[in-house]
């Protein structure tokens, strides 16, 4: 929502045209999803809006100034993830104007990155994940799904919108591999163990036909009206088989077994680029959090169990 402006304040025309051509650019270069491209427009809007409010230039013409003066105004009223999501699609903005030759130099390349204080994934057990798998009752359609999205989000560490994406052609049980398209469509294969894959076939077999009651779709898991699940969906679906499991629901999240995949792996002595190469990760800096996780799993261990811990 715009910092002090009314999120429904018109845009000017010029600044409506400055956006329409960098997300058609980004989304040719990139082909980004339709989610990623909608947070630029998003984020260029509210600085547009701001610029507007406060007698300034246009997209084009905004100098250090006012981009200083605009991430100091939030930071009054957002997280630091947030200022930097904000300044992370201004400076991309601004970067391929000048690529384009249409400003002389970056205004943002001076503006410092909001300091975000490191946080620690919330960390879930291997017991507390499997409390969590066993919560869907497998004798019905519903449960059958429920239990193989649990069991293939913690055997690959896909993301939820992965996860809730995935289609019938890119899945091989045979080969035991799911092909993932991530971030920027960027593909990637991910194993998927033996128990992930015996309770996909359960689900392909049984669960999933009578979801569909004869209808057709290519999305693998399915609601009892044959549409894909969404991520709303299968967020609040986790949260009630954690409850059910008597786990923190509050604190649970898709994300948290994604959290849970990447630390046991860790724990078990994998090494840290496949597990970058696993989760998807562009840098391996995003994936060295979780041997954060593991070192504070075991300084907890030591102290609980050795007798001078």
């Amino acid at each position: 929502m715009p910092v002090g402006l009314a999120p429904a304040a018109p845009l000017r025309p010029a600044d409506t045209a400055e956006i329409d051509a960098f997300c058609d650019a980004v989304w040719l270069e990139d082909g980004l999803a339709r989610t990623s491209l909608d947070s630029y427009r998003s984020d260029l809007a509210q600085f547009s809006r701001w610029l507007a409010a406060e007698n300034k230039d246009s997209l084009l013409a905004a100098d250090e100034g006012a981009l200083s003066a605009y991430m100091a105004r939030l930071s009054l009223a957002m997280r630091a993830s947030s200022q930097a999501r904000h300044l992370s699609t201004l400076r991309r903005y601004y970067r391929w104007l000048l690529v384009e030759r249409r400003i002389s130099e970056d205004p943002t390349r001076r503006i410092a990155n909001p300091v975000r204080p490191a946080r620690l994934p919330k960390l879930m057990t291997e017991a507390q994940v499997e409390a969590l798998l066993a919560a869907p009752n497998c004798e019905t359609a519903l449960g059958q799904r429920d239990r193989a999205m649990l069991e293939t989000l913690y055997a690959t560490g896909l993301r939820v919108s992965e996860l809730v994406g995935l289609k019938l052609h890119e899945l091989n049980l045979d080969m035991g591999l799911v092909r993932v398209f991530g971030k920027g469509s960027k593909e990637r294969l991910v194993p998927l163990g033996e128990e992930a894959i015996g309770w996909l076939r359960r689900y392909l077999a049984d669960g999933r036909p009578a979801l569909l009651d004869k209808r057709q779709t290519d999305a693998i898991f399915v609601t009892a009206r044959a549409a894909a699940m969404t991520r709303q969906m299968f967020w609040n679906l986790i949260k009630r088989y954690a409850r059910q499991a008597g786990l923190a629901a509050d604190q649970m999240s898709p994300h948290t077994l994604r959290h849970a995949f990447a630390t046991h792996l860790i724990n078990h002595g994998a090494d840290l680029r496949v597990v970058q190469l696993l989760l998807g990760h562009a840098d391996i800096t995003t994936t060295q959090i979780y041997t954060h996780v593991a070192r504070e799993r075991l300084k907890s261990l030591h102290a609980a169990h050795h007798p001078r811990g």
